[in-house]
């Protein structure tokens, strides 16, 4: 029998409303911050990841669904969406737009090969933000707001934002001298990707998942010591912003990040609710001042996050919140003969043009299950169409909550269930 891919799933009926439910959430929440959808491509070529991501990342490394076409050209599914929103601004010179910064956001499927875990799959749905073309501080904390207020809106306590400075290019090169002059004589205690980021990017040691617990990232050298006068009076106005509007956080010296583009803020999420697993991240996100340099393109800094619909809905189970089902239908008629169905569909017809809700018994069955069958769908009210209805050409519409009836010609079926 054939079956879903594995670390993939099947988003069935009873759970898709929960989808629908959070992305018109987010949709809302975006317009309130002014950010415009953008939508790239499935695969890009493999380069650009390569190259924005960076090649020392695991996510290059072990994790992408890279492909030759037909042309022999090296593709890739997109394992993240940063990258792909800056080769489109760039490919479309967004930079000379009169308004900046652009202000993006996107709702995408993604492709990681990894292990299954819970809450993780190997297609994921990501929702991101980028607000590219300014670099200041007060961007930084509205991305970082518009991020607390997502999770804050589904009711969500259990929240610890986690903020850094990774500093501008010139503290991370200093930095990466002191990390290799720290790891350099114990090493070969670390695992073998920590053995080569040394070399690579040795920043990426401080977020390894095997050797978070080893002594010498406890005793790590911190990243803020190593801030150029610049860079830590840019993460001091951040914090500032941020306690202003009261958002609460916690300065983790140890956050990096896992992608290569990023310098200045870095921020994480964190749940703290029981049951929600061990990796306790939510998302994370920063500021990337070299990304689009690094693709050939100007020399705009952008900032954003991007977050996992799979892992929201994990938070929102650990917490208990229930997300709202609205799948109730508007009307369900129940049909006594062929006549009756014939301007039972009819009628279904014209409700539905006007965004009505309806449906009725394709099956031909009796009364009584028919009215089961409303139950079933949740109807908020129902009418029979029977000989004496058709005769007199109307009907007793039924509120399924109160019992309440009342006589409506067909003529006024519409405007009495558009009314109610």
């Amino acid at each position: 029998m054939l079956q879903v891919p594995r670390g993939t799933q099947d988003i069935l009926p009873e759970e898709s409303y929960k989808w629908q439910f959070i992305e018109q959430r987010l949709y809302d929440i975006v317009k309130a911050y002014n950010y415009q959808e953008i939508r790239t491509p499935v695969f890009e070529a493999t380069e650009l990841f390569v190259r924005g991501v960076g090649g020392s990342t695991d996510i290059v490394n072990k994790e992408m669904y890279t492909f030759k076409d037909k042309g022999d050209r090296s593709l890739t599914l997109r394992p993240e969406g940063t990258a792909s929103v800056a080769r489109s601004y760039i490919e479309n010179k967004m930079q000379h737009n009169v308004e900046q910064p652009i202000k993006l956001f996107y709702i995408a499927p993604m492709f990681r090969y990894e292990r299954k875990q819970k809450g993780r799959y190997r297609q994921f749905v990501q929702f991101g933000v980028e607000a590219i073309g300014v670099e200041d501080p007060l961007i930084d904390v509205e991305v970082i707001s518009m991020l607390m207020n997502i999770y804050k809106s589904f009711g969500l306590k259990s929240l610890n934002l986690k903020i850094n400075s990774i500093g501008d290019m010139e503290s991370r090169s200093k930095y990466n001298e002191a990390l290799v002059e720290h790891f350099s004589p114990r090493i070969g205690e670390f695992c073998e990707d920590c053995q080569s980021r040394i070399h690579t990017n040795p920043m990426r040691i401080l977020d390894c998942k095997k050797d978070r617990d080893h002594e010498l990232v406890k005793t790590a050298p911190r990243m803020y010591d190593y801030l150029n006068d610049e860079s830590k009076a840019y993460f001091e106005a951040v914090k500032s912003k941020l306690e202003d509007l009261n958002i609460e956080f916690e300065v983790d010296y140890n956050l990096v990040r896992g992608l290569d583009y990023y310098t200045h803020t870095a921020f994480e999420l964190m749940s703290n609710a029981e049951g929600f697993g061990a990796i306790t991240t939510l998302c994370g996100g920063g500021r990337y001042n070299g990304l689009l340099e690094m693709l050939d393109g100007p020399s705009e800094t952008g900032i954003g996050f991007a977050l996992s619909i799979e892992r929201l809905l994990l938070a929102l189970e650990a917490e208990g919140i229930e997300i709202p089902n609205d799948k109730g239908l508007d009307l369900y008629i129940c049909t006594m003969n062929d006549q009756a169905r014939s301007v039972a569909a009819s009628l279904l017809h014209k409700l539905r043009e006007r965004y009505i809700s309806a449906d009725m018994d394709y099956e031909n069955r009796k009364l009584k299950a028919q009215m089961k069958d409303a139950d079933r769908k949740n109807a908020r009210h129902t009418i029979v169409l029977g000989e004496d209805e058709l005769n007199s050409e109307s009907v007793d519409l039924k509120n399924m909550d109160t019992g309440e009836v009342s006589r409506v010609s067909f003529d006024e079926i519409i405007t009495k269930l558009e009314d109610l």
